[in-house]
């Protein structure tokens, strides 16, 4: 029996001054209440409270590059509860690219909200106070810093956030993730600069199988 998902994940790009982007959509106090009313806070090493200056984290660069990505399921009305294996390998894809930013520009990456995907669900070692296994790999969401990423999709790309009901997944899923910096131009996935709304790429369908990994078909 066939128990994999058919999907298109389309990316869209926005970049704007960081500081402008900071002061127009940055809400720290309302959006980091939501995180301290997560389980999750204090108890994974991508959650709030973090051990740095976040004031200097968000405004060290210049340039804020965002990207959104809309996962759109071939079938609709999935389970609501299937829907981490149509995010999980879109989250591996993009915070396997910003990553690599970082390499090629110096910058931040911030990567999207959810469940660490690099150690298995449950076993962060930050509840045990012991140290991240992988701070190479983890990066704070723009929600963790404070910012308000329903009005990011909304403003700057024209995509409404939307919510399962009664166990179903709305028609589309939404990622948004940024990566700040100072270079003067910035590639992502094989395109260059874009302007707000444009979009970067569609990717082909992929096919998502029960453990989560995709297959492009």
């Amino acid at each position: 029996m066939d128990h994999s998902f058919r999907y298109t994940a389309r990316d869209f790009t926005a970049e704007l001054p960081a500081a402008a982007y900071v002061a127009r959509f940055r809400d720290a106090e309302r959006v980091g209440g939501y995180c301290r009313e997560c389980g999750n806070y204090g108890r994974s090493w991508g959650c709030p409270p973090f051990g740095f200056d976040m004031e200097e984290y968000v405004t060290r660069y210049g340039t804020a590059l965002l990207v959104a990505t809309r996962i759109t399921p071939e079938e609709p009305g999935l389970p609501v509860s299937e829907a981490g294996r149509l995010i999980l390998p879109e989250r591996q894809r993009l915070e396997r690219r910003l990553l690599e930013m970082e390499r090629q520009y110096g910058g931040r990456s911030f990567a999207y909200v959810g469940t660490c995907i690099h150690c298995p669900e449950g076993s962060c070692t930050r509840p045990e106070g012991r140290p991240c296994r992988h701070p190479e790999l983890v990066r704070p969401s723009l929600e963790a810093c404070g910012f308000d990423v329903a009005r990011t999709a909304s403003e700057l790309f024209g995509i409404e956030m939307k919510w399962g009901s009664r166990g179903r997944m709305p028609e589309y899923l939404t990622l948004v993730c940024g990566f700040f910096h100072d270079a003067e131009s910035v590639v992502w996935n094989g395109y260059g600069r874009f302007s707000t709304g444009a979009a970067a790429r569609i990717r082909r369908t992929r096919r998502c199988g029960p453990s989560g990994r995709a297959h492009t078909k």
